[in-house]
């Protein structure tokens, strides 16, 4: 499987993915929005883009679907829950179904809910796994609930699904928030040597050029998979004095969650 970042150098500060066959050099375009530039990078290496993914409805991920599509006459494909939303979906995709490109690429969908009702992330297994997450999970962060998704949910998809992924798995997000979302981490834990190494690192670094992280380290950096940590609940503690002494993970990421929003 071949992976090629694009960083779109926009306001919203997307990532764009192709993911490529090798052998035959067939290519799916992941939330294409600077279809140009997805285009331009499938040319200089050769692909052929034969399918457009949409993580999920948002115009920031699917506002370059049709003119890739009017340019390589490539498939649509998106959860079946966000197709009527997303307009001229070719294929309605649900859990577990898998997305084949070329001869030798198996991306299995997962359902993850949460920064949206309809939300799906690709996941390549094999001895080099891969999460295509858009904006349900981010490096050192988790995605916003504003526009029509539910925060349970999100901790749900979290706790229950990408947790549960091998710690190997490269995680490759919608948006490069990086910098910010460890400043939020060392807000809530102080001391955590990670994630002021990556910090240091992530404030001198051109945003194209942006570190890939794996799940595990997430698990070090990422203040949304630590949600058991003593620090960061007496840190909401103060924040929250209604928070219980001993709460229970949901609750420390709802308001881990809340006050992000707002941080």
């Amino acid at each position: 499987m071949l992976i090629e970042r694009i960083w779109a150098a926009n306001d919203y500060r997307n990532f764009h993915y192709l993911v490529a066959c090798p052998q035959t050099g067939e290519a799916l375009a992941i939330d294409p929005l600077d279809w140009r530039k997805c285009a331009d990078a499938a040319k200089a290496r050769g692909y052929e883009i034969t399918q457009i993914l949409n993580t999920h409805e948002h115009r920031d991920h699917t506002g370059g679907n049709e003119p890739l599509r009017e340019l390589t006459g490539a498939r649509v494909l998106a959860h079946a829950g966000a197709a009527a939303r997303i307009g001229h979906v070719d294929v309605g995709l649900t859990r577990g179904d898998v997305v084949r490109v070329g001869r030798t690429v198996e991306l299995e969908c997962l359902d993850t809910p949460g920064h949206t009702l309809a939300h799906i992330c690709l996941y390549a297994r094999g001895d080099s796994p891969a999460l295509f997450c858009g904006d349900t999970l981010f490096n050192a962060g988790a995605g916003n609930c504003h526009h029509g998704g539910h925060p349970e949910l999100l901790y749900e998809t979290f706790a229950q699904q990408l947790a549960r992924l091998p710690d190997a798995t490269r995680v490759y997000p919608g948006h490069e928030y990086l910098e910010r979302n460890l400043a939020f981490t060392l807000d809530r834990e102080p001391g955590n040597a990670a994630a002021e190494a990556m910090h240091q690192a992530a404030a001198r670094h051109d945003p194209a050029a942006a570190p890939i992280t794996t799940l595990g380290e997430e698990k070090r950096i990422n203040v949304f998979f630590r949600l058991g940590n003593p620090r960061i609940i007496a840190r909401l503690r103060e924040a929250f004095p209604d928070l219980a002494a001993e709460p229970t993970p949901l609750e420390v990421f709802l308001r881990l969650r809340e006050l992000r929003n707002r941080w």
